[in-house]
């Protein structure tokens, strides 16, 4: 088993459930952001950032039986659900990772909305772009979610929190 699927592991372990596949993508990301050791590689897709090194490693994950996916049939779309299964917290417990304390992180992201999420990923995306810029860009690339200059503000004290929990 490779390091980067236990630290998935142990982010399953810690945030206990996980609802869709687009938040899945976005909190990760964002850890990533904030300085947590994952590894996975981004690139700006429809929804934002999304690294498909993450799909196939929690695919493998599946596969392996460590994490349980239960797919949801909505109206008109499919919804999935993570969470790590009984021989996933067996292994996790013989696998030493090097990862922070994520738990703090993890319960705050879990409770926004993939949409909300989507809105802080694609800022963090362009992060290297001056503050105004980044807000021209979330307009741009992201016309039909028309955010508000308040959802926008309400990211930005988002990431600013995230940022100064600490790491135990």
């Amino acid at each position: 088993m490779m390091t980067n699927h236990a630290k998935l592991m142990q982010f399953f372990s810690v945030a206990k459930s996980v609802t869709g596949r687009k938040k899945l993508q976005k909190m990760i990301y964002i850890l990533q952001k904030c300085n947590v050791p994952f590894e996975e590689k981004y690139q700006f897709h429809f929804y934002g950032p999304y690294s498909e090194e993450l799909t196939l490693r929690v695919e493998e994950l599946c596969n392996l039986g460590f994490i349980q996916e239960e797919k949801e049939e909505k109206k008109s779309f499919h919804q999935y659900h993570y969470q790590l299964t009984e021989d996933g917290k067996t292994f996790l417990h013989q696998f030493s990772t090097d990862m922070p304390d994520l738990t703090d992180r993890v319960d705050l992201l879990n409770q926004q909305s993939s949409r909300f999420l989507e809105l802080v990923s694609t800022m963090l995306y362009f992060e290297n772009l001056p503050k105004q810029a980044v807000e021209e860009k979330i307009h741009t690339v992201k016309p039909k979610q028309n955010y508000s200059g308040e959802e926008i503000a309400e990211a930005w004290e988002f990431i600013q929190t995230l940022r100064g929990i600490p790491s135990a």
